[in-house]
């Protein structure tokens, strides 16, 4: 932009970052793994699923959730959790109550 174009906009009229940025917003809560909530009944209150930095090619789910009334994160790549957080978003489900369960070498949502 040249010097008179930047004088010519309208400040008023500009977006601040934050009103269109919120994905880059860090999830507030504790971070936890997995193993730490199996078979402990959570409140699921909100999701990011992004690209994963471990494993090239596939998806990573950022869970954030409630448990005995306190915030907390956890990172997986659980692809059965992953398609069931993606249907309750779709059926507007969110927040809901579940309990993390593993079936054999799958993790799942009860």
């Amino acid at each position: 932009m040249t010097f008179e174009e930047i004088n010519a906009i309208n400040k008023q009229n500009c977006p601040k970052f934050s009103s269109f940025a919120q994905d880059q917003i860090p999830m507030p809560g504790q971070k936890r793994h997995l193993s730490e909530i199996l078979d402990k009944e959570i409140l699921i209150t909100d999701f990011k699923i992004k690209q994963s930095k471990r494993r090239a090619g596939t998806e990573c789910l950022q869970l954030q959730f409630v448990l005995n009334g306190d915030i907390f994160v956890l990172f997986t790549g659980s692809s059965v959790l992953i398609d069931q957080i993606k249907i309750a978003h779709e059926k507007q489900s969110i927040p809901f109550y579940a309990t993390v369960v593993k079936i054999d070498k799958y993790y799942s949502f009860l």
